[in-house]
């Protein structure tokens, strides 16, 4: 991944005081494997790069974390604890799921299979584009780790392209969606 786009995407997560209030209190509960991602900050990013404002567009906090208990009653346990930590309006935006149970439930909703992950980094090679396939992380130390598996080139681009690893059949659905929102976007279809 590029040092260059790595530093420019920190510092616009960094400049997000509702997004950095999410990693601060994410940190403090100190979930296993956890990780902001998707709309969260890649949005953000967007918003940036096309004079929009910071918050256009978002809609939630996904706040995934890699916990082996599958269980529906730990997950909820936890889905509450987040909960509690956070104020209205944040506290109905965070988005909690634990990325080990995600293959349970995922092709009954979304009509694909999807193999069990065995980390939380993992999912975001599954999205549907390299754009969205990024998260971060605020570090004990208050480094901000940053994962995207496809690097930030896309996003910094302004590329909308199918992930080269997974196609799903909502690409096209996402697309339009996305387009939509920031219609300064490219979009490449699959070979």
């Amino acid at each position: 991944m590029s040092q260059h786009l790595e530093t420019r995407l920190e510092a616009i997560v960094r400049a997000s005081a509702g997004l950095m209030q999410v990693m601060e209190t994410a940190r403090r509960l100190d979930l296993p494997d956890w990780m902001i991602f998707s709309g969260a900050i890649y949005q953000r990013a967007l918003n940036h790069l096309t004079g929009r404002d910071d918050d256009y567009g978002i809609k939630d906090y996904d706040l995934g974390y890699f916990d082996p208990d599958t269980s529906y009653e730990a997950e909820d346990a936890v889905i509450k604890q987040v909960a509690a930590a956070f104020q209205p309006p944040l506290r109905e935006m965070i988005e909690v799921r634990n990325q080990a149970r995600v293959h349970l439930w995922f092709e009954a909703k979304f009509g694909e299979p999807y193999e069990p992950l065995t980390h939380t980094a993992e999912a975001l090679g599954r999205f549907v584009s390299p754009l969205f396939s990024v998260g971060a992380r605020l570090e004990a130390d208050g480094r901000l780790a940053i994962a995207a598996p496809f690097g930030l080139e896309d996003l910094f681009a302004l590329r909308l392209r199918p992930n080269p690893c997974r196609i799903t059949n909502g690409f096209a659905r996402t697309a339009a969606s996305a387009t939509a929102r920031w219609p300064e976007l490219t979009v490449v279809q699959a070979p």
